[in-house]
Parts: structure tokens; C-alpha cells; sequence
């Protein structure tokens, strides 16, 4: 007869935190895959341009502790649909800068505007203190020093 484990892998924080990312992330995702036929990485990488601006990957990766290869699929899949703009750097010609076009700032913007939204309904499923300590706590397991 098989023993019974006592493993609580329902609290065990590393899957608990997987989960809870998972259920909150399907909505969103199901926004930019219909509207942009984005996946997970390339919304990211559109987001990092979006907020800092001209970037590399490699600080895109610092970032978003994205391994490089998904960063560089992302970035080509973005580039065939014209939402970002190489730049070799002349001095380097192993890097080159990224940039948002002008298409590609629009569906920053259109998808900054939804991201607002989804977090905004998220955030009423919890009380405000729930959702300030929430936020702390993430931001500490991330290595995500306050007010970045």
C-alpha cells in the first residue's frame, strides 16, 4: 500500500505563485494574441520599449529576466510587423538599439490603456490593504526594489 505524501503543494509558495500568475495573465493574454496575434515575450518586449524608450536587448533581458533567445524571437517577430526598428551601433557591431515605429507605439498605447484596465479589476478581487501588501511582497521576491 502506497504511502500517503503530506507535500502540501497547494500552499507551497513557488506553485502557489506560478497559479495565481497564470489565472491572472489568461484574460490579458487572450487580449494581445486576438488583437496584435502577440505572444507572452513580444507584448513584454513591446512593453519595455514602450516605457524606457531606445533599449537593447541585452538591457531588455537586465529588465525582464527574459533569456535572450525568447527576447531576440520577440524582437524579430515585432520587426516583421514593423512595431520596432533596429540600429546597429557603429562603434559595436555586435549590438544594435531598439525602437518602437510608429505603429508599434500605437499598440503600446492601446495595450498600456487595456493593461491599466485588467489591473484595475484584478486589484477590486482583493481589499487595499490586500493589494498594497500583495504588490510589496511581489516586488521582494522579484528583487524589485520600491518605486521602480
Amino acid at each position: 500500500m502506497a504511502q500517503k505524501d503530506d507535500f502540501d503543494l497547494q500552499n507551497f509558495l513557488p506553485y502557489l505563485l506560478n497559479q495565481a500568475a497564470e489565472e491572472s495573465s489568461l484574460k490579458f493574454q487572450q487580449i494581445y494574441k486576438d488583437r496584435y496575434g502577440m505572444l507572452r515575450t513580444e507584448w513584454r518586449v513591446l512593453f519595455h520599449l514602450g516605457i524606457y524608450g531606445r533599449m537593447t536587448a541585452s538591457d531588455i533581458g537586465a529588465r525582464s529576466k527574459m533569456h535572450k533567445t525568447k527576447i531576440s524571437r520577440a524582437v524579430q517577430k515585432l520587426a516583421e510587423r514593423r512595431f520596432l526598428v533596429r540600429d546597429r551601433d557603429n562603434a559595436d557591431r555586435r549590438q544594435e538599439y531598439l525602437e518602437l515605429t510608429t505603429a508599434g507605439q500605437t499598440a503600446y498605447r492601446g495595450l498600456r490603456s487595456i493593461a491599466q484596465g485588467y489591473d484595475a479589476q484584478l486589484e477590486q478581487e482583493l481589499s487595499g490593504s490586500e493589494s498594497d501588501i500583495l504588490r510589496r511582497a511581489l516586488r521582494k521576491l522579484a528583487g524589485i526594489p520600491e518605486g521602480r
